[in-house]
């Protein structure tokens, strides 16, 4: 079974970016993107990237973000 997390502050998008954790994005109640890994992030942008040139830019204010880490 999945753990999920949610990840709200900057030290949980860093680690999840080092740590390269497969994320889950939802806008509004519904996933938009899944298995992605976090490559950036700043104030106003969360980058997704699923394969080597499909990258996905979210913005922080309108999308929650999750983790899917296998326990």
């Amino acid at each position: 079974m999945a753990r999920n997390r949610r990840l709200t502050t900057e030290q949980d998008l860093q680690e999840a970016m080092d740590q390269e954790i497969t994320i889950r994005v939802f806008r509004d109640d519904h996933m938009i993107d899944s298995g992605g890994v976090i490559i950036r992030f700043d104030d106003d942008i969360v980058v997704i990237q699923s394969g080597v040139s499909e990258l996905a830019y979210h913005s922080r204010q309108l999308c929650e973000f999750f983790e899917m880490r296998k326990p």
